[in-house]
């Protein structure tokens, strides 16, 4: 694809993805507000329980095949059919798995009531896996218009679903019933704009060939899912309910922000890379900006968000979830390292690198697991626990640089050398604007003072010092509107 296609390809892309994860996550703040009003944190703390299955089990019913379909340039019809059947077996075999392990669980954590649940959230992987296929060929073409149209409805109608239970007073059922009308409303909508239908076709040795990509993309997202769930696990078994529920919202609305963010870059990213591949030079260059435009959208908007957590939370979610402020405040600053680590594992992928992907995945859960089992077990402390994500997050960010510097000529210096300004500037204005909160302002007034200063501070910093992102991200803003500008004519 010429330089200039791709580019304009690239940010029509990234402006749909923006579209999409802005819509999303404003309509699902919303909701989980609503929801975390309207329900107990122990209720929060049994969800995260369940979802432990349905991640691992979405990790083995798309394979990494939904990637290998992105990233391979000659994947066909033959190939989305095969990759779906495969899906739907996978799917249907672990379904049946978790239906009879359930009263296991439900019993090895004291949760007699999560049975039924249980059972009907895991239906999700069936949905699944014909929607990864959908989300794989959108990706591959570049076409995020459709899937902001799927995703911002599914949010709807989801969020009025599940509110509409936890009213009736259906408890954890409300957070069952959106998960479910989230993923089903989402898939529905993609198939009526893709023209795409499985067909009666498997082709084994297309199988194998996209097997022989995807196992190492399945390994190292089994690691990374099985680690992120063995600690959700550790701290349901180890403290209470209520405890996981805690941690879970205070990691839930970070973590939204960052995908909102740097989800929108990333995918485009992969699918950008896929098609310039054989170009390192070009990959570089594409690496370079996402990870600069993604650190500085990203960073100040964490530290905004870690600065007036306090009055945010008892604004939004009420006072009884104000213990999982400090580890809102802890997952602001992980997820704020998250651009480092999708840049690098992005190009990775489009590169069809998934041999060092697979590697890096193994030696971070090493000393991510070592962490945990010296935070939890040793000092038996959920504060350590959390601590020891952050010291984790750190050391993978090396982790996951290291590779790209033989790859594609991308060196760690090089890349923190890149987000530094982001960092050192976004630092300097949250201690600007946190002495804010100690001023006993009324909390609609504490928090727009705090947050206006710290984007405020960041963006008149970054003008005057002339930031390279700050300059690029304005006039990629006025091109666009000069295009718009321009059809409209």
């Amino acid at each position: 694809m010429p330089t200039g296609d791709l580019k304009t390809s690239t940010i029509k892309s990234l402006f749909w993805k923006l579209f999409e994860q802005g819509g999303t996550s404003l309509i699902t703040l919303v909701v989980q507000i609503v929801m975390a009003r309207l329900l107990a944190p122990a209720e929060f703390g049994v969800l995260a329980i369940m979802l432990v299955f349905v991640n691992i089990g979405n990790v083995l019913v798309q394979s990494g095949l939904n990637t290998a379909i992105i990233q391979a340039p000659d994947a066909s019809e033959r190939d989305y059919s095969t990759v779906f059947w495969m899906s739907l077996a996978i799917s249907l075999v672990l379904y049946a798995a978790v239906f009879f392990c359930a009263p296991l669980v439900a019993a090895f954590y004291s949760m007699p009531t999560l049975v039924a649940p249980l059972r009907v959230l895991v239906l999700v992987l069936i949905i699944n896996s014909f929607n990864s296929i959908q989300e794989a060929i959108v990706a591959r073409n570049l076409e995020f218009k459709k899937t902001f149209r799927a995703t911002v409805t599914a949010s709807a109608v989801s969020g009025v679903g599940g509110i509409a239970v936890a009213v009736a007073g259906g408890g954890i059922w409300a957070l069952v019933v959106q998960q479910l009308l989230f993923q089903l409303s989402k898939c529905l909508v993609l198939a009526l704009q893709i023209p795409w239908k499985p067909r009666a076709v498997f082709d084994r040795d297309r199988a194998e060939r996209l097997f022989g990509f995807g196992w190492k993309l399945l390994a190292s997202g089994l690691l990374d899912q099985g680690y992120q769930s063995l600690s959700d696990l550790v701290i349901g078994k180890l403290f209470t309910s209520t405890d996981l529920g805690y941690v879970s919202q205070g990691k839930k609305y970070p973590l939204a922000l960052g995908t909102m963010l740097d989800g929108a870059i990333q995918p485009v990213m992969l699918s950008a890379v896929s098609h310039i591949q054989d170009d390192s030079a070009r990959v570089k260059r594409l690496a370079r900006r996402g990870l600069k435009t993604s650190t500085f959208l990203i960073v100040p908007s964490m530290t905004a968000f870690a600065v007036a957590a306090n009055p945010i939370v008892v604004l939004l979610l009420g006072e009884k979830w104000l213990p999982c402020v400090p580890f809102l405040q802890a997952y602001c600053f992980i997820y704020a390292m998250l651009p480092v680590h999708t840049t690098n594992l992005q190009v990775l992928n489009g590169m069809g690198r998934s041999d060092l992907f697979l590697r890096l995945e193994v030696e971070k859960k090493v000393v991510g697991l070592a962490i945990l089992f010296v935070s939890a077990f040793v000092m038996r402390s959920l504060t350590a626990i959390i601590c020891g994500y952050v010291i984790n997050t750190i050391i993978a960010t090396f982790i996951n640089a290291a590779p790209n510097k033989r790859v594609i000529g991308y060196s760690y210096l090089e890349q923190i050398r890149d987000i530094c300004p982001a960092y050192g500037l976004s630092a300097l204005a949250g201690a600007a604007a946190w002495p804010v909160g100690m001023l006993g302002l009324p909390l609609v007034l504490a928090i727009v003072v705090q947050v206006v200063l710290v984007y405020g501070i960041f963006a008149v910093l970054a003008r005057l010092l002339h930031l390279e992102e700050y300059d690029y991200i304005v006039s990629t803003m006025r091109e666009m509107r000069q295009r718009r500008a321009s059809s409209a004519r």
